[in-house]
């Protein structure tokens, strides 16, 4: 090997972890795609129940958060820890800071639909009409 090249490294054989795996999600036609950093103080209960209108990937840098999508049990996701939705109809409960003494930072890449925003708010007649499809409260 002449004196100028560097030997390669071998590194990137085991250079990658797969932190989350999905079955192909719906994605909106002609769909753009954004990348957000988010961040909430300590003890912050996080957007109001909202959806997106494509699908949702999210991985938690820093903190725990509180999740919850419409039909599935409220769960604590943690720094390290990934998150996905499907988007369209399904209604984002929760995405609050769980933790009190402690910012919450998370980042998510969103497929998003051309001239429509990427959050909604659902408003409460809707929650009220919907309130069977989302799962029992932890006591």
């Amino acid at each position: 090997m002449p004196e100028t090249e560097q030997p390669r490294s071998e590194a990137w054989k085991t250079a990658l972890t797969v932190l989350q795996e999905v079955t192909r999600p719906a994605i909106p036609e002609g769909a753009h795609v954004m990348t957000v950093q988010v961040e909430y103080p300590p003890g912050d209960p996080g957007a109001p129940p909202h959806r997106h209108p494509g699908p949702a990937f999210g991985y938690v840098l820093e903190g725990e958060m509180r999740f919850e999508l419409e039909g599935g049990p409220e769960r604590i996701v943690r720094a390290g820890e990934t998150f996905w939705e499907p988007g369209g109809d399904v209604i984002h409960y929760q995405d609050g800071n769980s933790r009190t003494d402690t910012r919450l930072r998370f980042l998510v890449t969103m497929l998003c639909v051309p001239g429509q925003p990427m959050l909604v708010l659902v408003d409460d007649d809707e929650l009220k009409q919907r309130a069977h499809l989302r799962a029992p409260r932890p006591s």
